[in-house]
């Protein structure tokens, strides 16, 4: 039976300039931070913040967080790395793949909370901030996987049905089931890096809506908590879907149990929020005294 509708799969995962050879996964994860950033700033400026406070805790927390997503995924995979058959070099390779979201949320919100205390800056407003523009870069990141042809879903007849290319330079081109059966030529796989991306974009579009119907009901990082509680709900639904080799418990993937727990903190810390939070205008009018504290600083610097 010929397939009359699919995705079809990127022939490349990356390409050269010169002797220079460029990921296009790289590529995608600093389009998602410059497009985070952007984000991110736009929504700062207008609680009384800078696009240099925004800037200068991005390179803090940018590293902590591409550190905490190799650390996750180096946990929970051990083996590719140590043991008879793992290389421990490999975890240095970051652009053959393995990069784990929880990791990156967990040290990068470490890095900006440390930052954001070091400058008296108001977190709770930082991470609303932030919340749509996660969601942003997450989407924006997917399509690295689609490049990379992996983390796709169990095989589907739907005709959306991703499409593997079989040559070419693709990481996932020889990985047609992950388990090692054998599909049909043709076999056309759930695409959930589609499914997250639309899943993400429509989170992020929610958060603003809500954030601006809110503002005067929510407590400063009530829409953070929302984040999380939005990815982690679509993030075990879609985990589900995925094939390719995860460690379970109890008949579940790692990372469905990981969405499951992390979800209910956030439902936990948006009631707390709630019950015990600042309003987002009285911690604005904080930032905006810091922010004039700084800018007289630098003019008496000048």
């Amino acid at each position: 039976m010929m397939t009359l509708a699919y995705i079809p799969s990127p022939t490349i995962s990356q390409f050269h300039i010169g002797s220079l050879t460029i990921h296009i996964y790289a590529l995608t994860m600093l389009l998602g931070i410059i497009v985070a950033v952007w984000i991110t700033s736009e929504r700062w400026k207008k609680l009384g913040g800078t696009f240099d406070q925004i800037l200068d805790t991005a390179i803090v927390a940018v590293p902590c967080g591409i550190i905490g997503a190799r650390l996750y995924h180096v946990i929970t995979t051990p083996e590719r790395f140590f043991g008879p058959n793992g290389d421990w070099v490999e975890i240095f390779r970051i652009w053959n793949g393995g990069l784990g979201i929880w990791g990156a949320i967990f040290l990068g919100a470490l890095g900006a909370w440390a930052w954001c205390r070091h400058k008296h800056y108001p977190m709770a407003l930082l991470a609303d901030s932030i919340a749509p523009a996660l969601l942003v870069a997450q989407a924006i990141g997917r399509l690295g996987n689609w490049f990379n042809q992996e983390l796709y879903g169990k095989p589907t007849t739907l005709p959306w049905g991703l499409k593997l290319n079989t040559q070419g330079s693709a990481i996932g081109n020889a990985e047609m089931c992950y388990d090692g059966a054998t599909c049909p030529t043709g076999t056309l796989f759930h695409p959930t890096f589609l499914y997250e991306m639309i899943w993400n974009l429509i989170g992020a579009a929610l958060i603003i809506w809500i954030g601006h119907k809110l503002i005067t009901r929510l407590k400063a990082g009530s829409l953070f908590a929302l984040y999380v509680m939005w990815y982690t709900l679509g993030r075990t639904w879609i985990e589900m879907l995925r094939i390719d080799f995860s460690h379970q418990i109890l008949g579940l993937r790692v990372n469905v149990w990981v969405s499951i727990i992390v979800f209910i903190l956030g439902a936990v810390a948006f009631i707390l929020i709630q019950r015990f939070g600042q309003s987002t205008q009285l911690l604005a009018e904080k930032l905006r005294t810091e922010t004039e504290l700084e800018e007289r600083k630098e003019q008496k610097s000048e």
